[in-house]
Order: structure tokens, then sequence, then C-alpha cells
């Protein structure tokens, strides 16, 4: 037993804010007040934290944990230049062997105002098949060597739900979206399950240092296989809330798992369906086209009457959805879907699930409340906001008065849930709180984009928190700090309620405990 004294506490317990001790036994809280807790319970190791600020530990809601801890070993293309990133490209096939596949994620080509092509990297790569994964995870970018071993030219079909991005003669740039990337990357030796377990155990400690105690993870069956490892042996030491995809919905039923099933550390959340795609390759399923392209409406996979079936089949078995919707069609057909399931659910003696949409970014105005009159939970990113609103304006134009509308969902009565979107978006969630409040880059001092949409800190904070804790069926016991819930918590040595906004994005935890042990 321990008791954390001298300290600001914000609790997020609305019957105890603010408090300046608490108590630590085993894994849990035991108690939480004052300076004289440290009398109250004087067998217990003492721990004066010096004046500093613990908050409860945070959560990242939406997170890909195979892709990012992955993607720390690929070449990183988030880069300002299309040049730029092909010099790293250049070095790592300069230290890689003729032959062996690079790897590399984070492009945008927004940002170099045109596409690159398979001619791009055939001039610094051209013995190494190359795949490269653009920032939205919705695109890739391969050479003629990937081109090549895939048998992809002028005759290829474009797969469904998928494009093959091609030049005037119809031959392919070396850009493929959504389904078809994996007509490459299928292609790409998998890690093995030891390999993806020793990059997340690696990678743990990058998380824990921006305050992470907790994910929601959306990567595939090879993450959990590579989790459960790591948990039998030990070594998880995150809170994992592990989606299922689609695909596997029939094993799932077949072996009787439910949303909820596992212990504190690693636990079935929700069955991921991807309903659209996304802005940056203008794959976002839309209601009108996208500005500057009159026939592009994007691409929806299957409209809400083919998604309740599917959605149906899940609540049966008590298994959650989380649907990733991104445009305001995709959202539209969503949120119908599940106005049929939560009629079904009633009608049927199911309980309410916990339901969600990922992402959410751009609602139609007739859909703006429907997330809470459904009881839905907006699972959203801040960070993309300010990521996005070149993008968004030029491509969404006036429709973006109800994009990335955190405030507006709030208002209306849902849920929020926030995370990053990692390797999508850096998982810093203090970078995620600094959007949220600001809705501006961090080198801006103009007013920020849409700010009838920024939340209060407190709001931000919740949607780290207890939001996420919600989401995952955890609010009995994460989110907050009082007696009774696991004590995840951080420490700051700056208060972040007392400083500027534009201060948030810098902070760091000088201390991380979770589950009653400090891990930073």
């Amino acid at each position: 037993m321990k008791v954390l004294h001298h300290a600001r506490i914000y609790t997020l317990d609305a019957h105890q804010p603010v408090a300046s001790a608490l108590v630590v036994e085993g894994e849990r809280v035991a108690a939480v007040g004052d300076e004289r807790l440290v009398e109250d319970f004087a067998h217990a190791e003492r721990q004066d934290m010096a004046g500093g600020v613990i908050l409860p530990g945070l959560s990242d809601a939406h997170l890909h944990l195979q892709q990012y801890a992955l993607g720390l070993r690929k070449v990183d293309c988030q880069t300002r230049t299309l040049d730029e990133c092909l010099r790293r490209v250049q070095a790592r096939a300069r230290a890689t062997r003729a032959g062996e596949w690079i790897l590399g994620h984070g492009w945008d080509q927004n940002l170099w105002g045109q596409w690159p092509t398979a001619a791009d990297l055939d001039r610094v790569a051209p013995n190494h098949p190359t795949f490269l994964t653009a920032r939205s995870l919705h695109a890739a970018w391969v050479n003629g060597a990937a081109l090549k071993q895939a048998g992809l030219d002028t005759a290829s079909a474009d797969p469904p739900n998928g494009r093959i991005q091609r030049d005037q003669h119809g031959r392919p740039t070396g850009i493929l979206l959504e389904a078809a990337m994996e007509r490459v990357s299928r292609l790409i030796p998998a890690p093995g399950v030891e390999e993806i377990a020793s990059a997340i155990e690696q990678a743990q400690p990058s998380l824990w240092q921006v305050g992470l105690t907790g994910v929601h993870d959306f990567d595939r069956r090879e993450a959990f296989l590579a989790l459960q490892k790591l948990h039998a042996e030990e070594r998880l030491r995150l809170r994992v809330t592990k989606s299922l995809p689609l695909e596997l919905l029939d094993l799932a039923i077949g072996l009787g798992l439910r949303s909820g099933f596992g212990d504190d550390w690693l636990r079935i959340g929700s069955v991921k369906v991807f309903l659209d795609g996304a802005l940056g390759p203008h794959t976002a399923a839309m209601f009108q086209p996208y500005e500057g392209e009159p026939h592009n409406l994007g691409m929806l996979n299957m409209d809400g009457e083919q998604l309740f079936e599917q959605a149906r089949r899940a609540a049966q078995a008590g298994l959650s959805l989380a649907v990733h919707a991104i445009g305001d069609r995709a959202n539209h057909e969503a949120l119908n879907a599940y106005e049929q399931l939560r009629l079904y659910e009633q009608e049927n003696g199911l309980p309410p699930l916990r339901h969600r949409i990922e992402h959410v970014q751009l609602l139609h105005p007739d859909d703006a409340r429907r997330l809470a009159q459904l009881n839905v939970v907006a699972s959203m990113q801040p960070i993309h906001a300010i990521s996005d609103m070149e993008m968004a304006e030029r491509y969404w134009g006036e429709r973006t008065r109800l994009a990335y509308a955190w405030r507006s969902q709030l208002e209306a009565g849902a849920r929020l849930a926030f995370g990053s979107d990692a390797p999508v978006e850096a998982p810093n969630p203090f970078w995620g709180l600094h959007a949220a409040v600001t809705r501006r880059r961090p080198e801006a001092s103009s007013p920020g984009w849409h700010p009838e949409q920024c939340l209060t800190l407190q709001q931000a904070l919740e949607g780290f928190t207890r939001g996420a804790a919600y989401a995952a069926g955890m609010e009995g016991r994460l989110g907050k700090l009082a007696p009774g819930f696991l004590a995840d918590l951080i420490v700051l040595e700056r208060d972040p309620f007392a400083c500027e906004p534009d201060e948030l994005r810098a902070l760091r935890p000088s201390a991380v405990m979770i589950g009653g042990a400090w891990v930073f």
C-alpha cells in the first residue's frame, strides 16, 4: 500500500473533483482525500509528489497497435516534400539487400500538391519492391517491381471497393486505393506473431511516455494473437480493448465470444466494419460530389440495410459494432442501420450494446442529433481536424460546418470517446487535447477552424478518460480516480488547467502508474 500525497489531483469524479492525496492498495485506489490520509494510513509507504498534478490515465479510443508498433521500424514518409521522402527511401534501399521489400508509411499527396508515381520510386529503389502506405492508411504507393510481382498492368480490373489509379493510357500509376492495396500487400512476407508481439512490447514505453495507459486496438487477427501472447507472458502493460474484424464475425459467433469478454488487461471490444474510405484519397462516401470532382462520390462499401444484417447477427451473439464512417453518406447509412438495430434489440429482449461510429468526420445536418438519440458512441479523433482542415475546406466546402463537430455532438447528448488513429496521426493525447480545445495548428495564433466546435479542457479530457472507458464497458473501474477504481494515473509537473491552451501540446508526464505499479 502507498499514499501519494502533496499533489493536485484532478479525479474526474463529480463527487470529489479535486484532492491532494490518494491511497493505492494493490491494483486499485483505496481512498482519495486530503493530507490527512497520510496519518490515516500511517503504515503505508509515503510517496511525496512534490506538488505535481495527477490525472487519471489517458486512453486512446482508436489506435492501430500492430501498425503503429511495426511502423516505428518503417521508412518515415511523412515529409513536406516528395523529394525528401524519395531521399529517405533511397537511403533505406542502400541499406537493404536487393530483392527485399522496402516498407514505409505516412505520405500525403495533399501536402505535396501531386500524386507520386511508381516511376518516382523506380529512380531511387529500382531493385527493391516497395510498398508505402499513405497517412490515411487508405492508399498505397508502390514501384514498378511491386506492380510486376502483383501482375498489375493495363488489363487488370479494379477489385470490389478498390481502385487502381491509372494514367491516360490506362497503365497503373503506382497508386492503389482502398481494397486495391491488397493486390500488393498480400505479397509482402507477413511478420510472425512473435515479431508483432516484440514490436508491441517495444512500443509500449513510447505510449506511456505520452500518458497513455490504455488503448482500443483496431488491427486484425495477428494483433490479437500477439496481444494474447504478451498477456500470457505478463509482458502486456497497457490495457487493451480489442476489436475484431468483420471477416472474423462467423468465427467469433461460433466460439461464443462476446463484447467485454476478457479481463482488465485484454478484453473483446466491438466488431469493426468499414463503410467507406477516407478524405485524403477522396474515397469517403458522400451525398454530393467532392468539390472540383463532379463525378466522385467516394466509395460506399455497403448500405444501411446490408450493415443492419451484419449488425443483427453480431448483436444476437452479444457483440457490439464499431463502424468506420467518414463521409456524410457513410454516416447516414450507419445511423440508419443503428436505428433498425436498436429496434431489433428492444423487440428481441437483447441488451443495448455499446455500438460506436469511428471518426464521424462529416454529418448531414439531418443526422446531427441521431448519435445521441440512438445512444451511439461518437468515437472521434480531434487531431484529425487540424491535420485535415485545409483539405476538408477544399473538397467539402460549406459542408465543413458539421465536420469534426465535437461540441455539436456533446451538446446533443452523445458520448465522446477520443483517440488518435495512430499511425495515421501521432498517438500523443496532449496533441489531441490541444486540437480539441483550440482547433488550430500549433504555429497558428488566429481563432481556430470553426471555433464554435471547440471544447473546454474538462470536456476534452473526459473524451480520453471517462468517454473511452464507457465505450469499452469499463466505466465502473476506469476513467476516474475514485475508491475501487483501477490505479491508472499520470503525473505532470505543470497543471493543464492553469496553463495557456497553446501550451497543452508540450505537456508530458513525469511518471505513469498502471494497476498500482509505476511503469514510467
